[in-house]
């Protein structure tokens, strides 16, 4: 073999080694709580404010006898924490977080089934068995919030006064 060849064989061997091991850095990373948290908080802060948005006029809706605009509102609610769950399951999590964020996970999906539930009842003018729901919700979302505190989350955190 020629010098030459041998050479160039030798730079596209190191270039190929070069690539491998970006891509194993860049791919093998591991995700911490900072970067998990970097990439949730945008995607809880969109739904916290079409929260905001879709339930603040709930309590005068019900209060004014409105069951079924209000029910309507929790449906919204309820669709648009369903469509945040299914983001917030896509990304990566941190290895030593995995059992604490399905936790996580699961009450925001139960939180999704209670604005469901809470919408039903509402559509179907029981307002005392709504109130029951806004309470499991308000316990559900303090349980949620219980299990990420050490992510000092500031959108992932649920503000249950939004619904009571």
């Amino acid at each position: 073999m020629s010098k030459k060849r041998i050479k160039s064989t030798t730079l596209g061997a190191l270039a190929l080694l070069a690539m491998a091991l970006c891509a194993q850095a860049a791919f093998g990373a591991e995700q911490t709580r900072e970067t998990y948290t970097a990439q949730v908080e945008p995607i809880c802060k969109v739904n916290r404010e079409a929260n905001e948005r879709i339930l603040k006029s709930v309590k005068s809706e019900v209060k004014a006898g409105k069951l079924k605009v209000a029910a309507g509102q929790f449906t919204q609610a309820a669709k648009a924490l369903k469509k945040t769950l299914a983001q917030l399951r896509a990304v990566p999590q941190p290895s030593a977080d995995k059992a604490k964020l399905g936790k996580w996970l699961g009450y925001i999906g139960e939180e999704a089934r209670l604005f469901e539930s809470t919408a039903a009842k509402l559509r179907a003018g029981n307002k005392a068995g709504a109130q029951s729901m806004t309470v499991k919700l308000t316990h559900t979302a303090n349980l949620a919030n219980v299990q990420v505190l050490a992510f000092e989350f500031n959108y992932c955190q649920v503000n249950p006064s939004q619904f009571t």
